[in-house]
């Protein structure tokens, strides 16, 4: 491997378009194949709508930005949106007729868990079924929405807790990242967030993890698990939302209205080789789409 071979390396990983360019662009291109990409927000921000956009848009071809790949979704909280999925498995196969099937479920494999070592059993199960290759398009695309929950209760504060917490945390990665390196897969984590409580920049300068103040709905707050989960992951989006008062001419009114508009944001707060990023995004019925400044 000489230096001019690594300077190339970032460039040949596959990566998964979101199907905007403008969002693409911040993250290089799309989501990285061989790695953990985490996207942290609260919730209703469009987490779960941009993975189940994912798992459709995986079963393109490369050549429109795809993975020519199945997926497996993987989610830990309330009931998963079969719905939503059909209505953007319908868009999809409208827009791209003779690349996504009629039926473009029968390539997204769903499995809900409900703890930590039932996620650790259940990717386990992943491997063997990923090894048999049984599935019509090879499995490109793994998504656990959200890694989150499956520690909201489970572990207490204290030193031994916290210990087998991070183990867990590490046992779980390290997992996906062996099944991302062999299979050539993307994986992609949800994480809620937690108000933070400190300084604005960190602890002397440093932001990372949950050493890092990020800004929602007037809210300062830090992605969920803390700094043992940040160096688990390879890359974290952050989904944010902010309220803008505007000022309304009303005809024949005596003065004007105020009137609340929300913005959405799409942040790259960190990742291998790229430097941060933003875009306004919006959701629409064919799913996340980013906004031209």
């Amino acid at each position: 491997m000489t230096p001019q071979n690594l300077m190339l390396l970032p460039l040949s990983t596959p990566k998964l378009s979101i199907g905007c360019p403008i969002l693409d662009h911040c993250l290089g291109g799309g989501i990285a194949c061989n790695s953990i990409t985490e996207l942290v927000g609260e919730s209703g921000y469009g987490k779960t709508q941009l993975c189940l956009q994912l798992t459709v848009r995986a079963q393109l071809p490369p050549s429109h930005g795809g993975l020519g790949g199945s997926s497996i979704y993987i989610f830990t909280e309330f009931s998963f949106p079969f719905r939503r999925l059909q209505q953007l498995g319908n868009l999809y196969h409208a827009s791209y007729p003779n690349l996504i099937r009629l039926e473009p479920l029968e390539d997204i494999y769903v499995h809900g868990v409900h703890d930590a070592q039932e996620l650790i059993h259940v990717l386990g199960d992943i491997e063997a079924f990923i090894a048999i290759d049984h599935t019509r398009l090879p499995v490109k695309l793994i998504v656990i929405d959200s890694i989150a929950a499956l520690f909201r209760s489970q572990y207490q504060t204290t030193p031994a807790d916290l210990k087998r917490r991070s183990e867990m945390f590490f046992n779980i990665s390290g997992t996906l990242k062996g099944l991302a390196n062999k299979y050539g897969l993307a994986v992609v984590v949800t994480n809620q967030v937690v108000d933070f409580i400190g300084p604005h920049h960190g602890v002397n300068g440093v932001r990372l993890g949950n050493l890092e103040s990020l800004d929602t709905s007037g809210r300062r707050v830090s992605p969920a698990l803390g700094l043992a989960w940040a160096h688990c992951i390879n890359s974290r989006v952050f989904l944010a939302r902010h309220e803008q008062s505007i000022e309304v001419d009303i005809r024949n009114a005596p003065s004007t209205s105020i009137c609340s508009q929300t913005h959405r944001t799409f942040h790259l707060v960190f990742a291998p080789h790229l430097a941060y990023a933003s875009a306004e995004f919006v959701i629409k019925k064919e799913g996340i789409v980013g906004v031209s400044q």
